[in-house]
Formats: C-alpha cells, sequence, structure tokens
C-alpha cells in the first residue's frame, strides 16, 4: 500500500478560480507572477489521518490549507507524541522548512478531511527571487509565527487548563496566519482535545468556563469567539 503522501501526490490537480481566490499571498503579486504561479499551484484532498508531511521527507512543496484543519507535530524518542499548533483555513506552512531546503523536523496530519494546496518549492524560491510583495508576506509569515510560537510555549506551561484552550484559540484565529477562519472557528471537541494535549472531558470543561466569561460561544459544529484580545492574554 502507497504512503499517504504518494496517494495525494497523484490525486493533485490544477486549482478553481474559488479556490485560488481563497489564497492569501496571490493579491500580492504582479500579473506575470501570477501567470505563473497559478499554473504551477496544485491542490488535493487529504483524509483524516493522512500525512502531508513526514519527519526527515525533503520539502518538495510549500503547502496551505484551502479548507479542513491540520495537526503539526513530532514525536519524542519515548513515542510520545508533542503536539506544536494547528492549521486551518487560509493558513499557509513550512515556508523555514522550503527557505532552507532542508528534510521536515515535524509532521503534519489531517485531522479531517481537508484540501490542502502545494506551491512547487523551485517556484517558492522563483517568488522570492523576483518578488518584492511575495518577499514582505513570507517575512510577515516569519514574524507571526514565531510569535505564535512563544504564544504556544507560555500555553503549555501554564496549569490552567481554560488559559491553554484560550491560546490555542486564539492561535487558529490569527487573522495574519489564518485569514480563512474569522470569528467563528468550525473545530470538534475531540479535534480541539488533540491540538492542546487535554482531554476531551478537560476541553469541554474550560470551554465552559470561557463561555461563562462571555469570552466564546459554543455552537453547532464550532465556536464563535467572542473576544480574542482576551483569548490572548495571558489571564482573563
Amino acid at each position: 500500500m502507497p504512503p499517504a503522501t504518494s496517494s495525494l501526490h497523484q490525486r493533485r490537480r490544477p486549482l478553481e478560480p474559488d479556490e485560488l481566490a481563497g489564497v492569501p499571498w496571490l493579491p500580492h503579486l504582479s500579473a506575470a507572477e501570477l501567470d505563473r504561479v497559478a499554473a504551477e499551484l496544485r491542490v488535493s484532498e487529504a483524509a483524516p489521518g493522512d500525512m502531508i508531511c513526514r519527519v526527515g521527507r525533503p520539502v518538495t512543496y510549500w503547502f496551505g490549507v484551502i479548507d479542513g484543519l491540520l495537526k503539526m507535530s513530532t514525536d519524542t524518542a519515548g513515542g510520545q507524541t508533542i503536539t506544536y499548533t494547528g492549521v486551518t483555513a487560509g493558513g499557509w506552512f513550512g515556508e523555514g522548512t522550503a527557505l532552507k531546503r532542508e528534510p521536515y523536523r515535524y509532521n503534519i496530519q489531517a485531522l479531517r478531511t481537508s484540501r490542502v494546496a502545494g506551491l512547487p518549492v523551485d517556484t517558492f524560491h522563483w517568488l522570492l527571487d523576483h518578488s518584492i510583495g511575495f518577499n514582505r508576506f513570507v517575512m510577515n509569515q516569519l514574524n507571526e509565527r514565531l510569535g505564535q510560537f512563544i504564544g504556544t510555549i507560555e500555553a503549555d506551561r501554564t496549569p490552567s487548563p481554560e488559559q491553554r484552550v484560550a491560546r490555542n484559540l486564539a492561535a487558529l484565529a490569527n487573522p495574519v496566519l489564518y485569514p480563512g477562519v474569522g470569528e467563528r472557528l468550525r473545530i470538534t471537541q475531540q479535534e480541539l482535545a488533540y491540538l492542546v494535549g487535554l482531554s476531551r472531558q478537560r476541553v469541554n470543561e474550560a470551554l465552559k468556563a470561557l463561555a461563562a466569561q462571555g469570552l466564546i460561544e459554543i455552537e453547532y459544529g464550532g465556536l464563535r469567539l467572542v473576544d480574542l484580545a482576551a483569548l490572548r492574554s495571558r489571564s482573563f
């Protein structure tokens, strides 16, 4: 049986116009750059559990999520999984790996059926060499990603499940990294538990506490983030 990454590669296709419209960095390109890139972008549908990137594999694409939810993680020598972050709609990831053309140091796995787009790494570097607008987008991504991971470390060190869940919700709704999310986050409690590293029961309790404080509203199929600034803060 071929690995999931091979099957994803074999199922790739060009993006439809509505999918291209959801790629946040395309408006930063010139008309000539856009013509070249649009012809080379590809998208594939990942099933739950499919691996988009694996530790040790060479980088071939710069990836983004058209819709769905992915998990970035790694496994320790003892077999424990460490989750770094989730990747939601509109998010592009792995620019650091693509810049250095180094093997992946993390796994990216689909938590639900997701449409994942990819730009060939050679085209990624061509844009870096030719497009000022693209360079600004990538620098902004890297800066925002650094802040996100600092926040993740802080969240992991707090003993409060409410704060851990709050900071993770804020990260998933980051308007710079994930412009396709908005104030409504489509996520199940089990998916959130995978990302936060808590049991589903603890996540449920934390969500109820956040809702009681007016920071979120629990809706069918997801959450509405009422006060994103408060969710980002260290205390509330």
